[in-house]
């Protein structure tokens, strides 16, 4: 039986992208207060009907951007979005949450307490399902959908990879009582649902395999391309031992806990996005993601999604080979399109071996890799069964994805091509791609604070460069900020 995935239309019109979400005012405001916040949600501005055949991302008009925001949460995210910029600040922070401290129940409860009000508030969705929902909600009246994350890390036995299972159902059981198209994609991390040590054997194996074709994996499952020829190695020096009988067991069993999350998104009618995660476990990530792609993804619409990250020195080679072998199988190719979150780790675990890292030489290298697999995926989705993803928080990244896209034509993209950033990260983005007519939707981690904070931390590490170096979002934020500031004193 065919599926379709429903999918949410944009609410701007497809030609115009000068257009501002905006509320009813019934009456006028009644302090300087209520003014400021008025500001936010003034009357459109009148459509440019002379705009451009292909529109463009722009950023020079703020009310656009944020109009739909109230000033509470614009002011709130400005203010953590800076503080989220200063090094030390979150040098101390790590240090902190990391420490011994964090044992002691008063210090624990404050700093619990303090995160819960800034940083988790700006970059989660909520605690539990009604908080979820309520934000997914808040985003879908402003024109962007929603990536669910239940936040989990890594799982160590099979009873935690069990629980964490209840929680993934659960996720999907959420987008049932959503509106239609506002849960975009759900999350899922293989290490939540398979022992992470088990990834490791099974990515050694993988590894020795690609080295020596005859070595017999009997367990393995028909699957795509894991590796190229220009891929690293270096994790797996020496033949590894097969799986014990007890592994090969716990292989299964993971294999079972993903079927039934991709089966859950068939049922509910959304589609998957599996996380990429480091080298060192990532093979077994790919041979799960693609061995459920074969089996689910048919009727021309993928329901599972892999990552490629484009900072990784193979990242194009592996897309290519990966998709020559969809189309040859016949199989809806998924593909999110990241640049890439392990940067410190994987150079660490390569230097330690001996090895040049796997990731570019010089980020340039990487937006050059990024750009061209995305221009790639635009033009297979265009002729093709496929779908892709652009994660990316890179402005010209983005700009040249959407120039592109109108280039290809939006009727043969339109329900094929997702963009997406980070919930509370790259809001002019979000939305200068939105106001152009795409579909954007924003990463959605949620859960209760103590169990996102792994999360956060990770987060905290890996986004400190794109914090402390992109600063468009801040200074948009404090133009429109002043922007309301005069309208309040006129």
């Amino acid at each position: 039986m065919a599926r379709t995935i429903v999918s949410t239309q944009s609410k701007i019109p497809k030609k115009v992208f000068f257009y501002v979400f905006n509320r009813s005012l019934n009456t006028a405001a009644s302090s300087s207060a209520a003014a400021f916040t008025a500001a936010a949600t003034s009357p459109p501005l009148p459509l440019n009907l002379n705009s451009p055949t292909t529109p463009t991302v722009d950023f020079t008009d703020t009310r656009a951007l944020f109009g739909s925001l109230p000033t509470s949460d614009l002011l709130h995210a400005a203010t953590t979005l800076h503080a989220a910029a200063i090094g030390p600040v979150v040098d101390v922070g790590m240090w902190v949450m990391n420490s011994k401290l964090m044992d002691v129940e008063l210090v624990r409860d404050l700093v619990l307490g303090t995160v819960k009000h800034t940083f988790y508030r700006q970059f989660c969705a909520g605690e539990d399902d009604a908080t979820v929902a309520k934000t997914v909600r808040r985003l879908h009246d402003v024109g962007l959908r929603s990536m669910l994350d239940y936040a989990l890390e890594y799982a160590d036995d099979e009873a935690s990879c069990d629980r964490n299972l209840d929680g993934f159902l659960r996720t999907i059981e959420i987008t049932k009582s959503l509106p239609p198209g506002s849960a975009s994609f759900v999350v899922t991390k293989v290490s939540a649902i398979c022992p992470l040590r088990l990834l490791e054997r099974v990515s050694d194996l993988l590894r020795w395999q690609q080295k020596n074709p005859s070595f017999n994996l009997p367990w393995k499952l028909k699957t795509l391309p894991i590796f190229s020829e220009s891929s690293p190695l270096y994790h797996t020096l020496e033949q590894p031992k097969p799986l014990t009988h007890e592994e090969e067991k716990s292989l299964q069993m993971s294999h079972e806990r993903l079927m039934k999350i991709c089966q859950s998104c068939v049922d509910a009618n959304v589609p998957l996005a599996i996380d990429a995660e480091h080298t060192k476990v990532q093979p077994a990530i790919d041979y799960f993601t693609y061995s459920a792609a074969i089996i689910h993804n048919k009727d021309h619409i993928p329901i599972v999604y892999g990552t490629i990250q484009a900072y990784l020195k193979d990242a194009k080679d592996r897309l290519l080979l990966v998709n020559k072998e969809a189309s040859k199988l016949k199989v809806p190719l998924g593909i999110k399109l990241v640049r890439g979150a392990y940067m410190s780790s994987e150079s660490k675990i390569a230097s330690s071996l001996g090895f040049e890292s796997p990731i570019h030489n010089t980020i340039q290298d990487t937006h050059v890799c990024y750009n061209t697999c995305a221009s790639f995926l635009l033009d297979n989705i265009a002729k093709g069964s496929s779908g892709v993803i652009l994660a990316t928080h890179n402005v010209e990244s983005g700009k040249l994805a959407a120039t592109k896209a109108y280039e290809i034509g939006m009727g043969k993209l339109k329900q094929k091509l997702e963009f997406a950033q980070l919930y509370g990260m790259s809001e002019a983005l979000s939305f200068g791609l939105r106001n152009a007519g795409f579909q954007v939707s924003k990463y959605m981690p949620f859960g209760p604070v103590d169990m996102v904070m792994p999360y956060l931390l990770r987060r905290a590490e890996e986004n400190r460069g794109l914090l402390s170096t992109s600063n468009l979002d801040r200074q948009l934020m404090r133009k429109e900020l002043g922007r309301r500031m005069k309208e309040c004193l006129r």
